[in-house]
């Protein structure tokens, strides 16, 4: 038996952008079809955690990232999965991108991260999970068209699902019932969060976020967890408040940062495409979280099949609507001190001057 959560309201309620307010069930063989991809994936993903050979460099993802060992493990299964089942369905996915499946023309797509966390993986530690999020095929499918979407995690076997409408059901290995206990916490000095952090520039990132950073760092607690869906999926388990991404944000506003990002990506940028968040953001909002984009706008119209910039989106995911405001409000005066580091900026020559002066005769001026 499984917990059933029910939508709390808020943007849980809504009818989701870009899909006309449907809520038109998905078949049984498609819910079979997904639950029964998102098993085998961990199957083929755990004897891999934590081993020396899950490292191995394999190549690019057409994203940019890289594609690991047992990124490659877990794609070919995916395709020898779906080869054998036989349904005419439409699936992208972070190695491969977009790939038909079956005889006859595709009625659905499946979006999968079959690792959302590979190197938490690797590294042997839980936050890694399998994602699967499945949405009617149509010319320009939308992130608001997701049906059905499932999050596995991989070391631990707890299971979160969705059907858009119908709330959520979570459920440990063995199919117990797992409670939803989500955080009731709108207090930013006792904030429990996860930030998005591989493929963003260290400095830039920590100028954007550095007052959220300072203000939860005593009685709250800041981690890079390395998997947006396990981040996310916390917030149903009261691990955490909230989840926030903030990369594309920063580009939006900041266009300068852009070449900062693709230095650290190795000509990529290299931010939440939604392949990462599509299952998650669904399961999040039929429990009665709130989930925008780091300017507050719902991501329900955002393209669902694709991973480059164009494709990518920022995230912040909150247990309530009163935190959500707060941490938007915090990014938004954050985003104001990234623009006034700009390069050749007053502020920022002034900083940089200041910086640079030799310490002892830094404290000498101070101490006169």
């Amino acid at each position: 038996m499984s917990a059933h959560v029910s939508m709390g309201g808020g943007h849980g309620g809504d009818p989701p952008a870009g899909s006309g307010g449907t809520t038109q069930s998905p078949p049984e063989w498609l819910r079979s079809l997904v639950d029964g991809l998102a098993a085998g994936l961990r199957d083929v993903v755990v004897p891999w955690l934590g081993a020396a050979r899950a490292r191995g460099l394999a190549g690019r993802a057409v994203g940019g990232d890289a594609t690991f060992a047992v990124d490659e493990a877990a794609e070919t299964y995916l395709a020898e999965y779906l080869t054998e089942q036989g349904r005419p369905v439409a699936v992208y996915s972070e190695d491969r991108g977009l790939v038909e499946f079956g005889r006859g023309q595709a009625e659905f797509v499946l979006v999968v991260d079959p690792i959302d966390g590979t190197r938490p993986a690797a590294a042997g530690f839980e936050a890694a999970c399998v994602s699967v999020a499945a949405a009617r095929m149509r010319a320009r499918p939308v992130m608001g068209d997701v049906t059905y979407g499932v999050v596995l995690e991989i070391k631990e076997g707890g299971v979160f699902r969705a059907e858009r409408g119908s709330g959520v059901e979570m459920s440990d290995v063995a199919g117990r019932e797992r409670p939803a206990a989500v955080s009731a916490n709108t207090d930013l000095s006792r904030l429990f969060w996860t930030i998005g952090f591989r493929g963003r520039p260290a400095v830039e990132l920590a100028t954007t976020l550095g007052g959220l950073i300072d203000r939860s760092s005593v009685d709250g607690a800041v981690f890079d967890i390395g998997s947006a869906t396990y981040g996310m999926t916390r917030l149903l388990t009261g691990q955490l408040d909230a989840y926030i991404d903030v990369g594309p944000r920063m580009i939006e506003m900041a266009p300068w940062v852009e070449a900062r990002f693709r230095q650290v990506g190795k000509g990529h940028v290299l931010n939440n495409s939604p392949y990462d968040v599509a299952a998650s953001t669904l399961i999040l909002e039929e429990a009665g979280c709130i989930v925008t984009d780091a300017a507050g706008r719902p991501l329900g119209d955002r393209p669902l099949l694709g991973s480059d910039v164009a494709h990518q989106m920022s995230v912040v995911a909150a247990a309530n609507a009163p935190l959500h405001g707060a941490i938007l409000e915090e990014v938004a005066r954050g985003i104001g001190v990234l623009l006034a580091s700009a390069p050749g900026s007053p502020t920022a020559a002034t900083s940089t001057a200041s910086s640079s002066r030799p310490a002892a005769h830094a404290a000498g001026e101070t101490s006169s």
